[in-house]
């Protein structure tokens, strides 16, 4: 065996720190690395790249040429976007610039147009609220966009009262509106009910709660009634509306109401109750079954049929019905899938500390559900929000009715006038759609952090 004691001639050397880390290779950081990681990181990844750059460098040189280096920034009418000495011009952005005020207000009156935008303002303040986790009182936030900004919407784009439905019972009394009256009183009456649930049900407390709930809302009602004619607002009717303002709009109310409406029928389909079973499954596979444009000639045809004679329902309220009706029907499948993805140790585990099944759902499946099924509830709402260009189909003027009104007008006649007009609404469509998806991506991520701990 070799001997291996130290000799007298031998040093022996103990580091008393630890050495500096060695920087990683140049090949798996920074932009190469990047490159390797994401581009080239296999046989089949390195054609892929190859191919989607030769069509970048086919595609892109043209739209780059079309869009802004032969574009026509600037001009009164027509001639400036005309073909000159053989030249073809580029994108007339020229035509945009003149009628953006279209794009966005449609017919709206001129002088009204601060109306508008002061519901913009609204809506960008609940936005704000809403997705900003750092916001305080979100919970009021909450209440604030979906009661209060849509009801002052309604009131300053009409200019009706917004809370004239409130007034409806005491119309009812008074034999006016027979059928609207009823419809509002149980409305006022579940609101009463759900206050009376929230306020406890010990005592008599719920039924108190219940009764100054219904009471207050239509003393507000009454009380409003006589405020709102003191503003002086104009009434405009919703043929006047249209742009960017009635897809916002509808999109907004079609999203809205899709989520909430999506989640009932879901737990209506898994409801052990056969009556509600039966009628969500109904619903939802009719609904599905045909598609939006069905969808919405039936809110606009028949709608009116249904109802009795004295009732009309402007065009635009059937088309957001119909929109916001389809949309929650595939909200629902959405849902369900969430539900459906839950473990059964999680129902059980909710009923073994003793919480009723709204409770249950409230705190313990739903928010699990709706976690997991972010991507797919998104979707929806960007379908959604695209699937309202449809709405020109059956005569409501958005935002794209507005680009086909505008292109034909003969003092913009231009060959690339419609190709514009075309390439603007898909970059509008694009910034709402991508926002959409990168704040869902963002919350996402968050979301699910703990889930890799």
């Amino acid at each position: 065996m070799q001997n291996l004691a130290p000799t007298a001639s031998s040093k022996a050397f103990v580091r008393s720190a630890p050495s500096e880390a060695l920087p990683p290779p140049v090949t798996l950081v920074g932009p190469i690395g990047w490159l390797r990681t994401n581009l080239l990181s296999s046989p089949g990844n390195i054609v892929l790249t190859i191919l989607a750059l030769a069509l970048a460098i086919w595609v892109l040189p043209g739209m780059l040429r079309f869009l802004v280096l032969d574009a026509v920034w600037f001009g009164v009418d027509r001639e400036a976007c005309l073909t000159k000495n053989g030249i073809v011009p580029g994108a007339c952005w020229a035509f945009v610039t003149d009628r953006w005020k279209f794009f966005i207000y449609g017919f709206y009156p001129w002088d009204q147009h601060w109306r508008v935008n002061l519901v913009f303002l609204l809506g960008i303040l609940g936005f704000g609220w809403m997705l900003w986790l750092g916001a305080p009182r979100r919970d009021i936030g909450l209440f604030y966009f979906l009661v209060i900004m849509p009801l002052a919407a309604y009131g300053l784009l009409g200019g009706h009262n917004p809370l004239a439905f409130l007034t409806y019972p005491l119309e009812l009394i008074s034999g006016k509106s027979l059928f609207l009256g009823l419809i509002f009183t149980l409305i006022l009456f579940l609101a009463g009910f759900i206050a009376a649930k929230f306020a406890g049900s010990e005592n008599g407390t719920a039924a108190g709660a219940g009764v100054a709930s219904l009471a207050g809302l239509v003393a507000l009602g009454w009380g409003f009634a006589r405020f709102w004619p003191t503003l002086g607002l104009p009434l405009v009717d919703t043929a006047k509306w249209g742009g960017l303002t009635v897809t916002l709009v509808v999109a907004g109310v079609g999203i809205v109401a899709s989520i909430p409406l999506g989640i009932l029928l879901a737990l209506g389909r898994r409801s052990q109750l056969p009556v509600v079973k039966f009628f969500s499954v109904l619903f939802i596979e009719f609904v599905r079954g045909v598609p939006l444009i069905t969808v919405l000639f039936m809110a606009n045809t028949m709608l009116p049929f249904v109802l009795p004679g004295d009732v009309s329902v402007d065009k635009l309220l059937r088309a957001m019905i119909g929109i916001g009706l389809f949309a929650s029907a595939y909200m629902a499948e959405v849902v369900r899938a969430g539900l459906q993805a839950l473990p059964k140790g999680q129902y059980e585990g909710a009923m073994a500390m003793g919480l009723g099944y709204w409770q249950m759902m409230r705190l313990i499946i739903l928010p699990q559900a709706l976690k997991v099924t972010i991507p797919n509830i998104v979707n929806t709402c960007i379908g959604l929000f695209k699937d309202t260009s449809l709405l020109l189909i059956v005569g409501i003027f958005d935002f794209l009715k507005a680009i086909e009104t505008a292109r034909i007008d003969p003092q913009w006649a231009a060959p690339t006038t419609s190709a514009t007009g075309y390439a603007f609404a898909a970059i509008i469509y694009f910034i709402f759609c991508y926002g959409m998806a990168s704040y869902a991506r963002a919350t996402e991520k968050r979301l699910s952090a703990t889930d890799k701990k």
